[in-house]
Formats: structure tokens, C-alpha cells, sequence
């Protein structure tokens, strides 16, 4: 998996990994569905707004070390060659994520694109995971109902709480809700929206499953630790089945990360958790473990920390901007 570039033949060997991730993504855009990732951090995004520890200066003075919030945009190839695009969760970071699309987009030259994406998917109501609607209001991009895709909880929240419902009543957005549990369709991709435990304070919180053509995707950017899952939540082993790819919460790697702070309270699996969880799936080679919602505290962010070499010592990955996940 690769590390964030750095000089001489980790460069080079960096440099490979993402001519490699190029070359699937190319053939994912002639074949099929696919999902690519728009973002990996955790809320704050990388670096953390008012942080000054030592992960975040030093993606203050390195782009590389940069991460955004976390988002994929799932892009469908049209028989026209017009491609369906549409964003899972609306960042705050959703002005650089929309433009790391132009290149999957027929924008129009010389103006605001006034249709940038086909829709967005919500999993909840989370600072880094929903505050990037504003962008597609009155005061920015204005768009015309503009599909968003969600629970009926969440659907509920948008159109009773300010802003949310000045874009419901202008119609810059058009809400659809799904009931968790049950699959709908986008362009072929079969979407099953999965309810996680989470702090919920405003709507309920789901993961989402993609199934391709051949191959399911499982998003999870959010979760409470695993032994909180009770009934009648499905157990936690057993939303990965049939998944060929799982791209998860790792948004901690210790408890000790948050000096002041109980990591605890916060509520995320750490990804030690996780790859106990997972390890014999991983081990058998018929799951892939990506971590994503990366927060500024975390090891793993370090290209040489014992943290990301035992990740990958286990089998699994920490996920990278620009990757893509083929779903046929």
C-alpha cells in the first residue's frame, strides 16, 4: 500500500503505486461502475482546524501529508459516454473534492456548473459528513433539485432545521429516503443502507453496501467500538459478508491518542479492534481492509510508524485519495 510520497526510492516506489492505481481506475472507467475516494480524514480534516501537533504541521509544510474529509463518489459509465457521478456524504471539503471530479465531468466553460454531480448519498449528521450541502444552495453553486439520497431520520432533519430546509424549500435539493435495510438502485449499482450505532444525535447513522456487477464495496466511515452492536443490530462480523472490499472507521489506533480527551467517549473501534475482527477473512485473502476517517492523532498517518507497519504487517491497508474500487 502506499505511503505518502517522500524522497529518493520511496518517491519512486510511491510514484508506481499510484501509476498502478491510474491504470485500474482507467479500466474501471471503460468496464464499469466504479467508486473512487475523495477524502480520508476524519471530520477536522488533515491538518485539524486550530492543531498544532506534529501530524498536522507537517501537512501544513508538505501537500502530501494533506488529507481531505472523508467521501468516495460512486461514477457510472453511460452508453452516451455521459457518466453518472454522485458523492457519498457532502463535505466540508467538498469545493476541492467537486473539482477532483472535472475530469469525469462534462463541465461547461466559462461558468458555475449548475449540475456538477447526479446526487449525494448522506450516512449521517456529522460536521464532516453533511455541511458540504450548503454549497450546492442560493449562495453558491444553486443547484435544481439536486437528488439526496438518505434515511427518512435524516431526510426528516434536513427539511425541519435551517439551512437544511431553505435548500428543501428552493429546491436546490430533492430529497429521496431510504429505508435501512433496503436496497434501491442507482444506474445499476444495487445501494443497501446498513443502520450502525452511532452518537445519533440528530438522525440515525448507516454504512453503505455497493454491489456491482461483480464485485460489493462496503462503506463504513462511522461506527461506535463493535462490542456495543446489540440486537437488533445484526452482529458485526456479519455485515461483511459477501464483501470483497471494506473500507472502514479507523479513525483511532490506540486509546491514548486524545490527551484530555477519552477516546471512549468519542465511540470508534480502534483499528486494532477491527483487524482482530477481520483477521481471518483478511487472512484467507477473501476480504480487503481499507481504513479510512482518519483522525489527526493517529499513527498511521506516519509513513514510518510501528502503527502502520503492523497494519500492514496484518494484511490490511490505510486508504489513499485518488484510489478506485472497480465494482465489475
Amino acid at each position: 500500500m502506499q505511503r505518502a510520497p517522500r524522497r529518493g526510492l520511496v518517491s519512486c516506489l510511491v510514484c508506481l503505486v499510484f501509476l498502478v492505481m491510474a491504470s485500474t481506475g482507467a479500466r474501471a472507467q471503460e468496464e464499469g461502475p466504479w467508486l473512487r475516494v475523495l477524502g480520508t480524514a476524519q471530520d477536522g480534516g488533515i491538518p485539524h482546524a486550530a492543531c498544532t501537533c506534529r501530524r498536522c504541521e507537517a501537512a501544513r509544510t508538505d501537500p502530501a501529508r494533506r488529507r481531505l474529509i472523508a467521501s468516495l463518489a460512486l461514477i457510472v459509465p453511460g452508453e452516451d459516454e455521459h457518466r453518472r457521478v454522485y458523492l457519498v456524504d457532502a463535505t466540508p471539503d467538498i469545493r476541492d473534492q467537486l473539482e477532483s471530479l472535472r475530469d469525469v465531468r462534462d463541465a461547461p466553460v466559462g461558468r458555475v456548473d449548475r449540475d456538477p454531480v447526479d446526487g449525494v448519498l448522506l450516512t449521517h449528521a456529522h460536521l464532516g459528513h453533511y455541511l458540504g450541502l450548503a454549497f450546492f444552495g442560493f449562495e453558491a453553486v444553486s443547484t435544481t433539485r439536486l437528488p439526496v439520497h438518505c434515511t427518512p431520520a435524516m431526510a426528516e432533519y434536513l427539511r425541519s432545521n435551517g439551512p437544511w430546509d431553505q435548500l428543501v424549500r428552493l429546491e436546490n435539493i430533492a430529497l429521496h429516503s431510504h429505508r435501512v435495510g433496503e436496497p434501491f438502485d442507482l444506474d445499476g449499482v444495487r445501494i443497501t443502507p446498513i443502520l450502525v450505532p452511532h452518537r445519533d444525535e440528530y438522525s440515525d447513522t448507516v454504512a453503505y453496501r455497493f454491489e456491482g456487477p461483480e464485485r460489493t464495496v462496503l462503506y463504513l466511515p462511522d461506527t461506535e467500538p463493535w462490542r456495543t452492536w446489540e440486537a437488533p443490530l445484526p452482529d458485526p462480523a456479519s455485515i461483511f459478508e459477501g464483501v470483497d472490499v471494506a473500507i472502514v472507521d479507523g479513525s483511532f489506533y490506540s486509546p491514548d491518542e486524545l490527551p484530555g480527551r477519552a477516546v471512549s467517549a468519542i465511540g470508534h473501534p480502534l483499528m486494532t479492534e477491527t483487524m482482530d475482527l477481520l483477521a481471518r477473512r483478511v487472512g484467507e485473502g477473501t476480504l480487503e481492509v481499507f481504513f479510512t476517517h482518519l483522525n489527526h492523532s493517529n499513527p498511521a498517518l506516519e509513513p514510518d510508524s510501528d502503527a502502520l507497519k503492523e497494519i500492514h504487517r496484518r494484511g490490511f491497508h490505510v486508504l489513499e485519495e485518488g484510489q478506485v474500487f472497480p465494482l465489475e
